[in-house]
């Protein structure tokens, strides 16, 4: 008994020893040349904290730092001959160690080495030949602003000229262009948008598959891109994911109330650089359901799952094995258009209700493969696979009023479903492409690139058509399309001060001979070591969704034909030109002007019609389109943020734009997405070294956002406003002033919080997220509903949603 009690008071002091002793970390990763890529020898990296603690990397251009202290710190990287780089707000935890991905650009004048101090190179861009309208986003960040809610793509509308629709949908909204024109990139290659129920535009959806624990820094782009970006009008957001941890086998675990899920990281053997990295999500409130321990509406559940594995090898260089995949369902039982936009619901009569049936799937695979060449050059190849799928039935019930013999009202009689939509849609690529990159010399980098894809779509929609509940079939076909793109991209340094990026991207569609030659320049002149002037000009093109391209039109003698099969490309020629001021270490001013001229553009053939795919939304119509019509977006964003320094930020940004469409009638009209001005105000403040033992920190953050209203169509309406709408000749809407007019201006204020405590090895950390915390509920849009005083509904702002997540690193 004396021995247990002297072992067990033994292990308590050790215990509480250890624990006393102060929490550290290790700190450690790869530095790269940034044009060549070969590893940096006797690199020094100083951590700039109190302790200050340095390392010098290898041959293989690796460093470790060790027993660093938890917290926030930063990193002073300074190498003869290469521009110095700090690395700031690197957040260090107990639970999992830090692994870096830098890279470092060589300097003109020879041997000469330049410091670069404070925030010089935060939020610029990782692509080096992305010179103008391109920031990265790094893994912090979108764990902290206010309204990321976990999710990537609600991170991007933070930053100047980027929204979305205020109906809780993850569209991507860019300067006024339409959210299916944006292009999702993942390792370097296009992949579906990885939103679960999604539409077949890609654009409406309510949650990321991604997760914002897996990502690096990545770069977004909303204009003038870089020559090796094709097939894009909008935006270009191109996600990395990290590199597993190649030493150390680490694992987190997150419950929250969006998903619950799983990480798991480590490497394969000891002493090889090997690494894998994966994650699983459930939804959390399809597990709730399933226990029973709430009831829904209906079945409603998501699934998804991300990886990354790295094998570096002696002479064969590495290769980098990606995927992202997930599957989601819903069943909704009379569903309101103010819940749900379907494609039958914006015009609802009292005597039927709907039902609403949707699932979607989602994977992309890939392989990347690098290997030097020499000391200067290396090639990257690169093979993917992309699929996603849409199954949808919306069925209508018929409910009948029965009364007794004096006309009094007894009961509803409702009778069978009748199914009144049907889409069954599997879309799949195949892609090839290569890349050689050369860094001819310190001035000069040469990218060359091609790339091949095979596009395969098995698309099927059918709608009833009238009264007599026979089904019509919209589009039906099997087709494959072939694209092949080639790029050549120079970047030439004219001294330390002035880049210009130049080159050109080659568009060419097989299936319908259709072709492209888009000339790209940029230019950033660093007029000071606080001020630079950029500029930039590209001409872009893209693929109309493919559905369009096969709709089955009917003819007046009640024939069927599909007249779209040669639409050619859209195109638009974007010009921007920027400046961009250093106040101070932590403080920076940057200011846009943009214009982009659109053309090309399909619209009805007809020249009477408003109608122009760049409004399409959930709201298809299949009809003969020509490629005639033509757009404009011009506006001015200016941003000034705060970077995180000394416990707090800000992010203040305001963007004022026009975004103008004409279609045949020849008419200009507002776009759908014109809501002319934004404003974004973010700003937040931790709270380090709390508690008796200083090893926990508080977070609080808020977004406050305004906006002009959507552009909607009016229902058919007298000029006193009363609604002359004929249900039974199916005439509702006011054509002749489509986009004329919003309801209101919009606004939304989020708040977010986040508690975390190290311990010994492990990192609890518990994150709350309030969003739209006023339930501002803006209207968007109105709709035609019997059953409402008036007959008129509004589709309205997502309300207030909590989100609360507890994670454990270890």
């Amino acid at each position: 008994m004396k021995k247990f009690i002297t072992t067990t008071l033994l292990f308590a002091m050790l215990s509480g020893l250890a624990f006393s002793q102060k929490l550290t970390q290790i700190i450690k990763n790869t530095i790269l040349d940034t044009n060549s890529k070969i590893p940096l020898f006797r690199t020094v990296v100083i951590l700039s904290n109190d302790p200050t603690i340095g390392s010098v990397t290898d041959i293989n251009g690796e460093f470790r730092l060790e027993k660093i202290p938890v917290g926030r710190i930063s990193l002073l990287v300074s190498s003869l001959g290469y521009e110095g780089k700090t690395v700031a707000d690197i957040e260090v935890n107990s639970g999992k160690e830090i692994v870096l991905n830098l890279t470092m650009q060589e300097s003109v004048s020879n041997l000469k080495e330049v410091v670069i101090n404070g925030n010089k190179n935060k939020g610029e861009a990782i692509n080096e030949m992305s010179l103008v309208s391109t920031r990265s986003i790094s893994a912090v960040e979108t764990k902290r602003y206010a309204g990321g809610l976990d999710d990537p793509s609600k991170i991007l509308t933070n930053f100047a000229g980027v929204t979305a629709g205020q109906n809780g949908q993850n569209d991507i909204i860019v300067r006024g262009n339409s959210p299916k024109y944006v292009q999702w990139r993942l390792e370097g290659t296009e992949i579906t948008n990885p939103t679960h129920f999604a539409d077949q535009n890609g654009i409406q959806g309510g949650i990321s598959a991604l997760n914002n624990s897996l990502l690096a820094t990545s770069d977004f782009s909303t204009g003038a891109f870089s020559p090796e970006y094709g097939d894009v009008l909008s935006g270009v957001y191109d996600v990395k994911l990290r590199s597993g941890n190649n030493q150390k086998i680490e694992t987190s675990l997150g419950v929250g109330i969006q998903g619950t899920d799983l990480t798991l990281e480590g490497p394969f053997k000891k002493g090889y650089g090997g690494s894998f990295l994966v994650n699983y999500r459930y939804s959390t409130v399809s597990l709730l359901s399933k226990a029973g321990v709430i009831d829904l509406d209906g079945p409603l559940s998501y699934q998804d799952a991300a990886f990354k594995v790295v094998l570096p090898t002696k002479k064969a260089g590495v290769f980098s094995f990606f995927g992202l995949g997930g599957q989601s369902a819903a069943s909704i039982e009379d569903v309101q258009a103010d819940m749900i936009s379907t494609p039958s619901n914006e015009t609802i009569t009292s005597e039927y209700t709907e039902d609403y049936d949707k699932s979607n799937y989602l994977y992309n695979y890939g392989i990347n493969h690098t290997i030097g060449i020499n000391d200067k050059s290396f090639i990257k190849t690169t093979l993917a696979y992309s699929t996603n799928g849409i199954d949808e039935d919306v069925y209508k019930i018929k409910t009948t009023k029965i009364n007794d013999g004096q006309g009094e009202y007894l009961r509803d009689s409702v009778g069978d479903k009748v199914l009144d939509y049907k889409s069954r849609i599997e879309n799949s690529t195949y892609r090839g492409a290569v890349t050689y990159n050369n860094k001819i010399d310190a001035k000069n980098t040469l990218q060359v690139g091609t790339k091949y894809a095979i596009h395969g779509y098995d698309n099927f929609i059918s709608q009833t058509k009238d009264s007599t509940e026979t089904m019509s079939t919209l589009t039906d076909f099997n087709e494959n399309i072939s694209t092949l793109s080639n790029f050549v991209s120079l970047k030439h340094r004219l001294n330390e001060n002035i880049t210009l990026v130049g080159g050109f991207h080659n568009m060419n569609v097989l299936y319908n001979n259709k072709s492209t030659i888009e000339p790209r320049l940029a230019v950033n002149w660093q007029v000071s070591n606080r001020s630079s002037f950029s500029a930039g000009y590209g001409k872009h093109s893209t693929m109309e969704s493919v559905h369009n391209y096969f709709a089955k039109v009917k003819q007046t003698d009640g024939s069927e034909i599909e007249p779209n099969k040669d639409l050619d490309l859209l195109k638009a020629d974007h010009y921007v030109l920027g400046y961009e001021k250093r106040i101070g270490e932590n403080l920076r001013l940057k200011v846009e002007a943009y214009y982009q001229h659109l053309y090309n553009l399909p619209v009805e053939n007809v020249d009477t019609s408003y109608y122009s795919t760049i409004n399409e939304g959930t709201d298809f119509r299949y009809v003969e389109l020509v490629n005639k019509g033509t757009g404009k977006n011009y506006g001015l964003e200016i941003t000034l943020e705060r970077f995180f320094n000394k416990g707090y930020y800000y992010l203040v940004n305001a963007s004022v734009f026009n975004s103008k469409y004409k279609s045949l009638e020849g008419i200009e009209r507002n776009t759908l997405y014109n809501s002319n001005y934004l404003v974004n105000i973010l700003f937040g403040k931790e709270f380090a070294n709390l508690g008796k033992k200083k090893n926990q920190t508080l977070n609080l953050n808020t977004k406050i956002f305004f906006s002009g209203g959507q552009k909607y169509i009016p229902l058919l309406k007298d000029a006193q406003g009363t609604l002359t709408v004929d249900p039974a000749n199916n005439q509702y809407w006011d054509y002749k002033k489509a986009y004329e007019k919003d309801f209101q201006d919009l606004y939304k204020v989020t708040l977010s919080a986040s508690y975390k405590w190290n311990k010994s090895k492990v990192t609890h950390e518990l994150f709350l997220t309030l969003d739209n915390i006023t339930n501002a509920q803006g209207k968007l849009s109105e709709y035609y509903d019997e059953k409402l005083p008036g007959s008129v509904g509004y589709v309205k702002q997502f309300g207030m949603f909590p989100n609360l997540m507890y994670r454990l690193y270890f």
